[in-house]
């Protein structure tokens, strides 16, 4: 399946529920959004699986790829496309055994340490971030700002998309500093049109 980065969605469970889970991203992919990545930090493994069967039933004959955030036995089992992986949630050469040489996988990097220390080889893309503080993760780095991401950019052996606290009105300066596209939560899952939502990142 075609990476296409331009417009990547993280899913948040609470945001998500004003609409429903499936029917946000439905929306949000008739916007224009190109990834999706479902992230739930306190579902279950099951719980989790049962979510990314039904996404993956939506999304199908779309183009746009589902990615789990973290959990591998998630992927593996929902027949996901992919999957992306903190600093800390798991080996990137494990999990890249596991799901084959055709899944998407990503990894998240904070800075020029841990940009050095990846095996380009095994990933798919990154994530880069995060650009502002943001409200939907916790005791998140410090955010890099555009100057920052630009640099990270630059550095970076792969594709790219930057996430944190981004709006659509940073779209531009995201493309700007090098980056695939903008990576979002709260600025489509918690708006009351998604659609439309996703729509506005691609107003310029």
């Amino acid at each position: 399946m075609r990476l296409d980065l331009s417009l990547y969605l993280v899913t948040d469970p609470e945001l998500c529920a004003r609409h429903g889970l499936v029917e946000t991203v439905v929306a949000a992919v008739r916007g224009g959004v190109t990834v999706v990545q479902l992230r739930d930090k306190q579902a279950s493994d099951g719980e989790l699986i049962d979510q990314a069967r039904r996404l993956k039933t939506a999304l199908a004959g779309s183009g746009v790829p589902l990615i789990i955030n973290d959990r591998l036995a998630v992927a593996v089992a929902s027949g996901a496309d992919g999957l992306h992986l903190g600093q800390d949630d798991g080996d990137v050469a494990a999990a890249r055994a596991a799901l084959g040489e055709r899944a998407i996988l990503g990894l998240s990097v904070q800075n020029h340490g841990q940009l050095s220390r990846l095996d380009p080889a095994a990933l798919d893309y990154l994530g880069l971030g995060p650009v502002f503080a943001t409200a939907t993760k916790q005791n998140h780095a410090t955010p890099l700002g555009f100057d920052g991401l630009a640099s990270l950019v630059a550095a970076s052996p792969l594709p790219a998309v930057a996430i944190g606290g981004l709006k659509a009105e940073h779209a531009r300066q995201v493309r700007a500093a090098g980056a695939q596209g903008p990576a979002v939560v709260s600025a489509i899952c918690g708006q009351p049109d998604p659609e439309a939502a996703a729509r506005a990142f691609f107003g310029d």
